[in-house]
C-alpha cells in the first residue's frame, strides 16, 4: 500500500514538472524564437530564404555593360517567392556598386547584395583609338597626333605605337588599374635621340588618359629638354 502511494506521488510530481515545462518554437532561425521554451510546440515561423546566383562579388571594366545573374527565393517548405532586385551599378563610372535583393512572405522580409567593383582593366587602355591634345612642342618632343595603344608582353605591359609625329617609334609603358608608368627609355628621330619618361593615369570613366612626360632631345637646332603633358582622348 506504501509503495503504491509512493510511486502515485512520483508520477503526480514528474506530471507536473512535464506541464510546467514552457513551449514554444525552439529554432534560433525562427521570426519567433523563444528562449525560454523547454518544449518545441511546432510553432516556429520563418521568412524567407534569398540564393544570390553566381558570385556575391564581382568586377567589371568600367564601360562595359553589367547583366546581373539575379536571386531565387523560397519558404520554409519550399515553395518559390518572387523577388525584387533593386540593381544601382553604374558601369560608366569607377566604384564599388550594390545589386539589392528582397523577398516577402506573411512572416516578415528577407534582404541579401550582390557587390559590384566597376574597375579600369587593362582592356580600357587597350584596343580603341586615341586623339592627343598636348602642352609639348611640336620639335622637341613631337607627339603623334594619332598614337595607338597596344598590350604589351604581359597583363599589365602596354605599348604606345606610332608615338612620334612623322617618325613614329614605340613607347612602352607599365599599367596598374587606372594608373601607367613609362620608364626611362630612348627612341631615335633619324637626326637625334630623345630619351623621356613620364607618369600618369586613366579618368574614373576610362575615356582620357593624362600623361607628364619629361625629355631630352639631342637632335641639333630642334632639340632641347623639359616636361611637359600629354592628354589622350578616346574616340
Amino acid at each position: 500500500m506504501k509503495k503504491s502511494l509512493l510511486l502515485m506521488v512520483l508520477g503526480i510530481g514528474i506530471m507536473g514538472l512535464n506541464a510546467c515545462k514552457k513551449k514554444g518554437c525552439m529554432d534560433s532561425t525562427a521570426v519567433n524564437y523563444n528562449a525560454k521554451a523547454k518544449k518545441d510546440d511546432g510553432s516556429c515561423l520563418y521568412k524567407p530564404t534569398i540564393t544570390v546566383n553566381g558570385q556575391a562579388t564581382v568586377s567589371i571594366n568600367v564601360g562595359s555593360s553589367y547583366a546581373d545573374a539575379g536571386a531565387t527565393a523560397a519558404n520554409k517548405d519550399g515553395s518559390s517567392v518572387p523577388v525584387t532586385t533593386d540593381n544601382q551599378v553604374d558601369s560608366s563610372m569607377v566604384g564599388t556598386y550594390y545589386v539589392n535583393y528582397a523577398a516577402t512572405n506573411s512572416n516578415g522580409t528577407t534582404t541579401a547584395k550582390r557587390r559590384v567593383d566597376v574597375i579600369i582593366g587593362a582592356e580600357n587602355w587597350t584596343g580603341v583609338t586615341w586623339a592627343l591634345s598636348t602642352t609639348c612642342s611640336g620639335t622637341q618632343f613631337p607627339l603623334s597626333s594619332s598614337p595607338s595603344i597596344t598590350a604589351g608582353g604581359s597583363s599589365t605591359a602596354v605599348n604606345i605605337d606610332n608615338f612620334f609625329n612623322l617618325v613614329g617609334g614605340t613607347a612602352t609603358g607599365t599599367i596598374n588599374g587606372g594608373s601607367i608608368t613609362v620608364p626611362e627609355q630612348t627612341v631615335n628621330i633619324t637626326i637625334g635621340d630623345v630619351t623621356f619618361s613620364g607618369t600618369g593615369a586613366m579618368n574614373n570613366t576610362g575615356t582620357q588618359i593624362q600623361i607628364t612626360y619629361t625629355y631630352d632631345n639631342n637632335a641639333p637646332l630642334i632639340g632641347g629638354t623639359g616636361t611637359c603633358m600629354a592628354i589622350y582622348d578616346k574616340q
